[in-house]
């Protein structure tokens, strides 16, 4: 198995995780700090996905070597993968919203539980909440990602079977 094939199944995976977390274990548990973990499902899945894509296309040689960090990688996806095969750009925008909020996450003095919500407060006490319609289009948005990573990594993959 290359190395963009269990990637791509890695960020099937993640997705299919975080999509049950939210419809199966969130309606039982009704914690919303649970929404958190389905967030960084979600962003894991996009991160395989983003790095699946990345690997098929230097395999083949379409795209320079690049680092194996989550910076360089997005760069280098949203630089030359994005125009080079026609994806949207909305792609990079919810791979970013994603990361901004799991970064604010890891920065905050502070959480807390309100109404149904998760909320982030910045060290200036900004906010940001994450709910279960936010998270539901996340995870909309990702599956709909995952799955034209795995058309465009599977082009080619009888070659490697």
């Amino acid at each position: 198995m290359e190395q963009f094939q269990f990637l791509r199944d890695k960020a099937v995976e993640k997705v299919r995780v975080a999509d049950h977390m939210l419809f199966m274990t969130y309606p039982v548990v009704k914690d919303p700090k649970l929404l958190l973990a389905v967030v960084e499902n979600v962003f894991a899945g996009l991160d395989f996905g983003v790095a699946a894509v990345l690997h098929h296309q230097k395999l083949f040689k379409q795209i320079p070597p690049f680092q194996e960090t989550f910076t360089s990688r997005f760069e280098m996806f949203r630089r030359t993968v994005i125009p080079q095969l026609g994806l949207s750009p909305n792609y990079v925008k919810l791979i970013s919203d994603v990361r901004i909020l799991i970064s604010a996450h890891k920065k905050s003095p502070i959480s807390f539980v309100k109404n149904d919500k998760y909320v982030i407060c910045s060290p200036k006490y900004d906010i940001k909440a994450i709910d279960v319609g936010l998270v539901k289009r996340y995870i909309f948005e990702a599956k709909i990602f995952v799955d034209h990573v795995s058309k465009i990594v599977s082009k080619n993959e009888r070659i490697f079977t």
